[in-house]
């Protein structure tokens, strides 16, 4: 990034015009991420193949060894949970830096609910909901109503892969995968109008993705990359340092190409370079105001 996506990015964060999108990065080390959980079942329920850094096909193995699709689920569940949540007394939680920015819709592949208690915590009325992407949820009342529109004051938190609290709502094994590409794939209505929008209108900020995460992949490609052309912002992704020259050439060419501007560091990094900007950008825009 330089110093003109800063100011772009900016200026969005100001206009409303930005949505962040949360991977497990932006919630570690609070919670592990899916290639340590991948690793700790292999060995725990006897993993037999090579790719065991694979949380979906890892967890589908659990599944269909134990012949019950949910246990993986319950099992994710149970253990994610006794982990508690992050330290919100620290100033620079990536999900309490996000809080303080007037922004009226975040997206995530998380199933935590940090970006809600984070909200909250900024005196703010978040509303959670879920992609209904199963005949189990597709049943369940939605939470947000048609003629509803997100504000900085009651913001959407919208779990595209579910949410713990709705375990037939989780997108984690490779089924679950499969199932979520074709459901989305034959309808966009599964996505809520504001959602839609959210994606289509706004710079969309990516915060926890690794560059091999096809989380990231799939819903780049399947979600913002379908939109008109013409209607494409500008986006921004956190991506780790690679130390390979060639590797970082090549992977700024591949994310250039998607109209994607790369951070290269840690979420936690970012948030920190994000919210000192911030402050200096809503200052100098108070002085300029006070001048004229």
């Amino acid at each position: 990034m330089d110093d003109h996506d800063w100011d772009l990015l900016l200026g969005r964060i100001k206009a409303g015009n930005c949505t962040p999108f949360l991977g497990a990065g932006a919630a570690h080390p609070t919670l592990p991420l899916g290639r340590e959980i991948a690793e700790r079942w292999a060995d725990k329920y006897g993993y037999p193949l090579k790719d065991r850094q694979d949380l979906a096909r890892v967890a589908q193995f659990v599944g269909v060894t134990r012949r019950d699709s949910m246990f993986p689920k319950e099992r994710l569940t149970e253990d994610l949970r006794e982990l508690g949540p992050p330290d919100f007394a620290d100033t620079s939680e990536p999900h309490l830096v996000l809080a303080k920015l007037p922004l009226p819709v975040y997206l995530t592949t998380n199933y935590d609910d940090f970006m809600v208690q984070a909200l909250a915590r900024q005196g703010r009325k978040p509303i959670r909901e879920a992609c209904r992407w199963n005949t189990s949820t597709a049943t369940e009342r939605s939470h947000l109503a048609s003629r509803f529109v997100p504000t900085p004051e009651a913001p959407l938190v919208y779990h595209l892969h579910g949410h713990f609290d709705a375990l037939d709502s989780l997108v984690l094994t490779e089924s679950d995968y499969l199932d979520y590409l074709v459901a989305v794939s034959r309808s966009q209505r599964l996505l809520p109008h504001q959602v839609l929008k959210a994606l289509s209108r706004a710079t969309l900020l990516f915060i926890g993705y690794s560059l091999s995460d096809w989380d990231f992949r799939i819903i780049h490609r399947g979600l913002v990359m379908t939109s008109e052309p013409s209607q494409r912002r500008l986006s921004v992704t956190v991506q780790m340092d690679n130390r390979e020259p060639s590797a970082r050439t090549y992977l700024e060419a591949y994310f250039g190409s998607m109209n994607l501007s790369v951070y290269w560091g840690t979420a936690a990094a970012f948030v920190a370079d994000l919210e000192t900007r911030w402050e200096d950008f809503v200052s100098a825009d108070d002085r300029d105001t006070t001048t004229s």
